[in-house]
């Protein structure tokens, strides 16, 4: 599904990656792992499409992404990958149901065949009675699981998540742990999660270490 081949990133000067290979294999889920300054959000980004290398090669789905003009890419990151960050993004102003619509309303999906599967992907997460409440209204797990639903309303082919559990309780962290590997099953997405809870990394299929801006593991 993915295959990243000798990605450096420059800021400047600053070296953050050093010519990172990486294969990620389809309905994969792999967890990056590392310190803090290690190059994992970097890596991410750079994987999910949001951030261009400074040089290097990033197949998706057999697609050459950064081939692609900026305009192109922006429509290709709509339709296949899904992104879960520890802030969960939501749009203040609109309901729960609005908030998973919206990449489905970007990418002119009929407003009735997206409402009926953000109710469907609501309904499976277990929030079928908070479609109509904002996220000042929803508790943190709860407003973390909206982001999810909104990650995969456009049935995208990758998940990537940056410490997706960072911002929850142990209890909330444990259950959006065990609904990605049920989100795998069900929708046979691949999955690509920074994180530093440790219980995370390891229920992954593949744990990546990061250090000092090489994957050396």
């Amino acid at each position: 599904m993915i295959v990243a081949k000798n990605i450096h990133k420059k800021y400047n000067e600053l070296e953050i990656l050093k010519g990172v290979d990486v294969e990620i294999n389809n309905s994969e889920i792999v967890s990056i792992v590392g310190s803090s300054g290690a190059g994992k959000t970097t890596l991410l980004t750079i994987l999910g499409t949001l951030d261009r290398p400074t040089s290097g090669e990033l197949i998706i789905d057999g697609i050459d992404v950064y081939k692609l003009n900026d305009k192109k890419l922006a429509a290709f990151r709509n339709l296949n990958i899904g992104f879960v960050f520890q802030f969960h993004h939501l749009l203040p102003e609109f309901n729960a149901l609005e908030n998973v619509c919206m990449p489905g309303w970007i990418a002119n999906i009929s407003k009735k065949e997206i409402e009926t599967k953000a109710k469907e992907l609501l309904d499976f997460l277990g929030l079928k009675e908070r479609l109509l409440h904002k996220p000042s209204e929803l508790s943190g797990g709860e407003q973390q699981r909206v982001a999810v639903a909104r990650a995969l309303i456009n049935n995208p082919k990758v998940i990537f998540a940056d410490e997706p559990s960072g911002n929850l309780d142990s209890k909330n962290a444990k259950e959006l742990h065990q609904l990605f590997f049920s989100l795998r099953e069900q929708f046979k997405q691949t999955f690509v999660i920074v994180t530093h809870n440790t219980e995370l990394a390891e229920m992954a299929d593949r744990k990546l270490i990061m250090k000092d801006g090489l994957v050396i593991k």
